[in-house]
């Protein structure tokens, strides 16, 4: 027996994951927010400590706007399961954020004398609340206005002595629209994430119809004939009985028909790639209680399903009902020009080679119509099956 691949890799249970889901994404929006939050909380300690050399003026407007700042935090987590639920205010986490900033910004606004630091954290509170649409809107609108009017009346104070009147202003106007537009972004990216999922439902669903659809037609059309068949039979056998087992055997016939048809469109219609395949045997391996060793390529989901999918299945079958139930060891590797799999269990010394009955022969004949090889043999207290398929099966088919 060859040595399975360097490459080769023992994924555990629930390993293989589908979806990944746009986690990332929220978090990149939400350091975005706090870091903008921080970068105004810095600018504003500079000014503050330009004006005010005794530390306090660090501790309050510096210390307290990183407090300001966390505040806003769990604002924009309620932000994102409201997108989820549908706009709404979680009123005892607003109660909270609106207080932290009443009082960071009436504390610091007075120190250093600045009504739009005074009004500028709980704008932000309210900027960070998801409105409805229209809403929404209104309340940029209302908060740039303020803020901006707010920037004109520091100007004609002391406390702008040096600073142009249009950096404040602009600071005014910017803020709501750039946070507000980040928060939009995730929104646009909710909406694509759920308009995708929708799409993969209704795709699977008209996939499902498509199959149910065809299931019935073949069933109707091979039901109908047997009916027709076996009626005949029966008004035949007492008077012609040739006749009547003619007929009957034509109907043993159709149903072998109707039983390959089946067969045939759950084969055509099966998409589980073979990595999910060959997980889906292990789990079930070792839920019947069996210890197993599992060496998966990498590239597991590039062989061919088509041939190898049925394969795993049945010799997993086999496995279960002729296997003594201790251990089993699944190997999938990759040469050159074929990929290899090999199912080995722990075998009844009673048991024959070909205990496995005629679904091993099924699987030899499948093998073969592929251009591949099929190989049962026993090596010391274990039945092993080995199956090779060329690589470029995979396009051919």
């Amino acid at each position: 027996m060859s040595s399975p691949s360097p490459a080769l890799s023992d994924p555990g249970p629930g390993a293989r994951q589908l979806a990944r889901g746009i986690t990332a994404t929220w978090w990149y929006t939400v350091t975005a927010i706090l870091f903008i939050e921080l970068m105004l909380v810095g600018a504003w300690t500079g000014i503050a400590v330009a004006r005010d050399f005794s530390g306090v003026s660090l501790l309050v407007v510096g210390v307290g706007g990183i407090v300001w700042t966390a505040s806003t935090l769990p604002l924009l987590i309620d932000y994102r399961h409201r997108v989820d639920a549908g706009p709404g205010v979680a009123w005892p986490r607003l109660l909270v954020a609106v207080v932290v900033a009443l009082a960071y910004g009436g504390v610091a606004g007075a120190m250093i004398g600045s009504w739009q630091l005074a009004a500028m954290p709980v704008v932000q509170v309210f900027v960070l609340l998801s409105w409805p649409r229209g809403v929404r809107v209104r309340v940029v609108v209302v908060a740039t206005v303020i803020l901006v009017a707010l920037a004109l009346v520091d100007s004609a104070m002391a406390f702008a002595a040096g600073i142009p009147w249009w950096v404040p202003v602009i600071y005014g106007a910017m803020l709501p629209g750039i946070i507000v537009s980040s928060l939009w972004w995730w929104d646009v990216l909710v909406t694509l994430d759920r308009a995708r999922a929708s799409e993969a439902r209704l795709a699977a669903t008209q996939e499902r119809l498509r199959v149910a659809t065809d299931v019935h037609d073949l069933q109707g059309h091979h039901l109908q004939v047997i009916a027709l068949q076996l009626e005949l039979a029966e008004r035949l056998l007492p008077t012609d009985p040739q006749a009547g087992m003619e007929q009957l055997r034509a109907a043993r016939a159709s149903v072998d028909d109707a039983r390959q048809g089946t067969r045939d469109l759950a084969t055509r219609f099966r998409s589980v790639p073979l990595g999910d395949e060959l997980a889906n045997a292990r789990d079930l391996l070792a839920a019947a209680g069996l210890t197993v060793e599992a060496r998966i390529h990498p590239d597991a989901d590039a062989a061919p399903a088509a041939d190898l999918g049925p394969v795993i299945r049945e010799t997993t079958t086999n496995v279960l009902r002729h296997g003594r139930g201790g251990h089993a060891r699944l190997i999938l590797d990759r040469t050159a020009d074929a990929w290899r799999y090999e199912v080995a269990n722990d075998a009844d010394p009673a048991a024959e080679d070909g205990a496995g009955g005629s679904g091993l022969e099924g699987v030899r004949r499948r093998i073969g119509e592929a251009g591949g090889t099929f190989e049962q043999r026993r090596d010391a207290d274990e039945f092993v099956v080995t199956v090779t398929v060329p690589a470029r099966a995979e396009i051919v088919r």
